[in-house]
């Protein structure tokens, strides 16, 4: 734990402290945070605060003495209901705004880990509290300069793997050979191992009607055969299988053929248009210093495609945040989902994918946007034509 970051990034959100709590390791994002061990299951109920200056304390049942023994300052114990609310408030002294991992309204779900209930109790404290989830993007989704570079390998490792797989699909239909949608996957999955690649599951391809379902995946039992004059899906993600790595996660489309409808190739131009619309505004406000937030990016992917025509068709956020985990705990480029007002922050990286989904196919394509201290960049290749297989 770095408590001078800590205590800095706490000071700059102009709150009292940051307040950390679990039972049964119901919050995974305070013991990376902290940097706990969770070898040991938390039966009973803990809490650790960290004041904006100052030691920090902390809050640990009799029976589980030693549950925040690697972390610094005092450590209060107790037994009884009555004796943690008594050492909840000690802890708490004097304190007028801290931050808990919860969201107003479960705005971002993915930092709402505190029960309704624990918040009722720190709050009959005498404290107001407040959001950690400018707090948790600070420590959570921030990367370091070699996570960075995980991520230029992932990258031109899947991309090489996405151009093998639409080969082997161009191959198959060509050749009016039999090609079933799980088989791609698997030669997908294959290749990640072999490049010395993991992904924690996927990837979806999904041919015509398929490639409307954002989240389908083809299965054992589950899968449609690839044809010539099918339109295919490919959405991939991986990273390299070492410690700290960082996803990479692109989706691509293409036509078996050569000639695609004119309803093809027009919503394919919407996707991008909404696409590189929503990267030049990202880049825009990086480049002159402007605050931007996740949901003004979204506006502007939405605002596109709506303006097109297709408004309805466009049924999930732009984008999320990337980090070890695929969808990673920063600013998501969202405003139908949530409405997430956190900042783009520099270290930062996430996807840029509209999409729009008719019954007969679905068009995404989707980029990673790396945001550094100046600039913002798409950190692989670039999809600008309906692959025509």
């Amino acid at each position: 734990m770095d408590l001078e970051k800590l205590q800095s990034e706490i000071a700059a959100q102009k709150l009292d402290g940051w307040l950390f709590f679990d039972h049964h390791q119901r919050d995974p994002l305070a013991y990376r945070v902290l940097g706990l061990p969770t070898s040991r299951m938390a039966t009973r109920r803990w809490y650790y605060f960290i004041p904006t200056t100052g030691e920090p304390a902390g809050l640990e049942h009799r029976i589980e003495r030693g549950m925040l023994a690697s972390l610094p300052g005092e450590k209060l114990a107790y037994s009884s209901w009555t004796e943690q609310i008594t050492g909840l408030r000690k802890l708490l002294a004097g304190r007028k705004r801290v931050a808990m991992q919860y969201s107003p309204h479960c705005a971002i779900p993915y930092v709402a880990m505190v029960d309704a209930g624990t918040i009722e109790l720190v709050r009959s404290a005498g404290v107001e509290v407040v959001t950690s989830a400018e707090l948790i993007q600070a420590f959570e989704a921030r990367w370091t300069p070699e996570a960075l570079e995980s991520h230029l390998e992932a990258g031109r490792r899947v991309d090489r793997v996405r151009a093998a797989a639409f080969d082997l699909v161009r191959q198959r239909t060509r050749n009016h050979a039999p090609l079933q949608e799980f088989e791609v996957k698997q030669f997908v999955l294959d290749s990640f191992a072999k490049t010395g690649m993991i992904t924690d599951h996927g990837p979806i391809v999904g041919v015509n009607a398929n490639a409307s379902n954002p989240h389908y995946e083809p299965g054992q039992g589950m899968s449609s055969p690839i044809r010539p004059g099918d339109f295919v899906l490919l959405d991939l993600w991986a990273k390299l299988e070492r410690a700290g790595a960082v996803y990479y996660d692109i989706t691509w489309t293409a036509f078996c053929g050569e000639q695609p409808s004119d309803e093809m190739r027009n919503v394919f131009a919407v996707v991008t248009g909404a696409r590189d619309a929503a990267v030049k505004r990202v880049q825009e406000a990086v480049a002159a210093g402007r605050p931007l937030c996740g949901y003004e990016v979204d506006d502007v992917a939405r605002g596109y495609i709506e303006s097109r025509g297709f408004g309805s068709y466009f049924t999930h956020r732009t984008g999320h945040s990337i980090g070890q985990d695929v969808h990673g705990n920063g600013a998501n480029m969202d405003n139908l989902e949530t409405h997430d007002d956190r900042r783009v922050a520099p270290w930062t990286c996430f996807s840029i994918e509209p999409g729009v989904y008719l019954p007969e196919f679905g068009v995404r394509s989707e980029v990673n946007v790396f945001v550094g201290d100046q600039e913002a960049r798409v950190t692989g290749e670039v999809q600008r034509e309906l692959l025509l297989l």
